[in-house]
């Protein structure tokens, strides 16, 4: 099932829209998908940005990238920053598991 989406209208600087542009051109995808996908990135980096600085847990962490808990792990993994699974994560699993069933 498809996401919702929203229409959003920024302002960028000349350059960051050329970059987009030319992103997307590479890509052969139109502007808007380049967005996303830049954005999708930007989630995943964040999140492994704030977990690396004991900002957020791993539960925090897969919702800010917007990805599940193993594809956190396997990022964080890839990343440099294997996961440390405290108790708060093993908690967040169990109520996570809880809605699901």
């Amino acid at each position: 099932m498809a996401k919702a989406q929203k229409m959003v209208s920024i302002r960028l600087e000349a350059d960051d829209y050329k970059f987009l542009s030319s992103l997307a051109e590479a890509d052969k995808e139109d502007l808007s998908t380049a967005v996303r996908d830049l954005i999708a990135r930007g989630r995943l980096f964040l999140a492994l940005e704030r977990y690396r600085e004991g900002k957020a847990s791993l539960g925090k962490s897969a919702e800010v990238a917007g990805v599940s808990l193993s594809e956190m792990m396997d990022f964080l993994a890839e990343n440099g920053a294997p996961a440390d699974l405290t108790v708060e994560d093993y908690r967040e699993s169990l109520l996570a598991l809880r809605e699901i069933w």
